[in-house]
């Protein structure tokens, strides 16, 4: 996870410019409207603007590059809306929910899964996929329910990996969530926690608690109809069914007769902060048109994502916190419980919710802390000099009288340096200042001539990544610049 944190504005010169997505000038992709970005860094190519794909970083994925004062003559915007048509999927929503409903009243054994197409197969279609690799077992209606059990998690850790919650984490978010009288669960990018619900509802538990799945991942419409699967990209707020996905969705966030509505998203590691926050924040603007709040109210929201990241989301999100609940995935490498897994997972839940109504179980080591009125994890000792629980990671930190802050514990005093840091830190190597106005005190973060829309890209798409969408290949001298923090 190292690489997610390098600081592509300390280290690559690029922002990313926020616009307002109905703009019908901002070019398009197959994954929808482009994100605009702005090179900062030093060479003759500062200051100039650029689309890339919101969805990717990496030109393998998605080649979309275009200047922004470049000049796109007809035959090239013809070319590019062809090239995105033929990257639409096989049906429409509509299409496959039909598809759907006829697969499950067929016989058992005449129900086939296609591995390599990952689509529902009836008979008449069997020839044409006569050479690859079937499903043509266990097609139940009871597995059909749970279609990330069936389909193939995408793991592209560049665009668009997914890692799937595992029971553990999603019974306890839906219990949680239930505890503090939530009837109405948006699901942004967590199929695992919508299905959970789903599957409880079937139950016949009470009470009966509503579900709607917002995903990129457009093999959910062969499954879930539209009042309860939104194509969507949480990068730049794009509905790909346009009005009847955003109707769907705007539905969904009214309150009607008191049912209270929470987001739950659980983006990609490798995104960008600032986008995924303005998207975030344009639903918490549509829930606040359609329900009578006050203008300083905020949709319940719970962003999971991995605890480094918590500067960058309370940039966005003042009002939030950082849980020390740790979620595992079933189909991580590393986190995840068990041998195989990390002993601690970095991933944690920030959210504008009161951490003091957030109970954490007792039986998995989470105890509360009556000074910080909050639940921290076994390994978080509240320090007197701090007045807080100081632990971001699982472990037990230390107090440093020098820094006057706890850090990790395997971090020293550093007396050239003049703070904390790893043993084998690069010593007195001071790094590059602000590239927006050339000050060495400061970041670009901390310019004060920062103009307001432009926001630093933080995330995964690094300066490696956006330079092979202007050049298609990475640089040496962007591998020299990448640092761990």
């Amino acid at each position: 996870m190292g690489k997610i944190l390098d600081d592509v504005v300390d280290s690559g010169g690029i922002e990313v410019i926020i616009q307002n997505e109905s703009d019908k000038t901002i070019p398009r992709c197959q994954h929808g409207p482009a994100l605009l970005f702005e090179k900062t860094g030093h060479g003759k190519e500062k200051g100039r603007r650029f689309y890339a794909c919101s969805a990717c970083r990496d030109r393998k994925d998605c080649n979309f590059f275009q200047w922004a004062d470049e000049k796109i003559s007809e035959a090239r915007m013809l070319a590019r809306e062809e090239q995105n048509r033929s990257k639409m999927p096989l049906f429409s929503h509509q299409e496959y929910f039909t598809r759907f409903r006829e697969f499950v009243s067929l016989p058992l054994e005449q129900r086939r899964f296609c591995v390599d197409c990952q689509i529902l197969i009836f008979p008449g279609e069997w020839a044409n996929h006569g050479k690859h690799k079937s499903l043509s077992e266990d097609v139940t209606v009871q597995r059909l329910k749970r279609p990330s059990l069936l389909l193939c998690p995408l793991d592209n850790k560049k665009s668009n990996a997914q890692y799937l919650f595992a029971d553990r984490s999603c019974h306890f978010l839906l219990d949680m969530l239930l505890g503090l009288g939530f009837q109405k669960i948006l699901c942004v990018g967590t199929p695992r926690l919508h299905e959970v619900i789903k599957f409880r509802n079937m139950e016949g538990k009470s009470p009966t608690v509503k579900s709607l799945l917002l995903d990129i991942d457009y093999r959910y419409c062969q499954f879930f109809d539209q009042d309860e699967f939104c194509h969507y990209n949480m990068f730049n707020h794009h509905f790909f069914d346009d009005e009847e996905a955003v109707t769907s969705f705007q539905g969904f966030l009214r309150e009607e007769g008191g049912a209270k509505v929470v987001m739950v998203t659980d983006p990609p590691f490798g995104g960008l902060v600032k986008p995924l926050a303005n998207s975030f924040s344009q639903m918490s603007m549509t829930w606040k048109k359609h329900n009578e709040v006050s203008d300083a109210a905020e949709m319940p929201m719970i962003w999971i994502f991995p605890y480094f990241f918590e500067p960058r989301i309370l940039e966005c999100f003042p009002s939030f916190s950082m849980l020390d609940y740790q979620v595992d995935y079933d189909n991580h490498p590393l986190y995840k419980h068990g041998k195989k897994g990390r002993k601690q997972s970095p991933v944690r839940l920030f959210t504008n919710l009161s951490p003091k109504d957030i109970i954490l179980p007792e039986d998995e080591g989470y105890r509360f802390c009556s000074v910080c009125e909050r639940f921290v994890s076994a390994g978080n000792k509240h320090c007197p000099k701090c007045d807080t629980c100081p632990s971001k990671d699982g472990r037990e930190w230390r107090h440093c009288d020098e820094c006057g802050r706890c850090v990790k514990p395997s971090w020293h005093h550093c007396s050239s340096c003049g703070h904390c840091a790893l043993p084998d830190h690069p010593c007195g190597q001071s790094q590059t200042g602000c590239f927006n106005c050339g000050s060495q005190k400061h970041k670009l973060r901390a310019c004060p001539k920062k103009h307001n829309k432009r926001m630093p890209v933080s995330g995964g798409r690094g300066a490696q990544g956006l330079s092979k969408h202007i050049t298609g290949k990475s640089t040496a001298k962007n591998k020299r610049k990448r640092t761990v923090k």
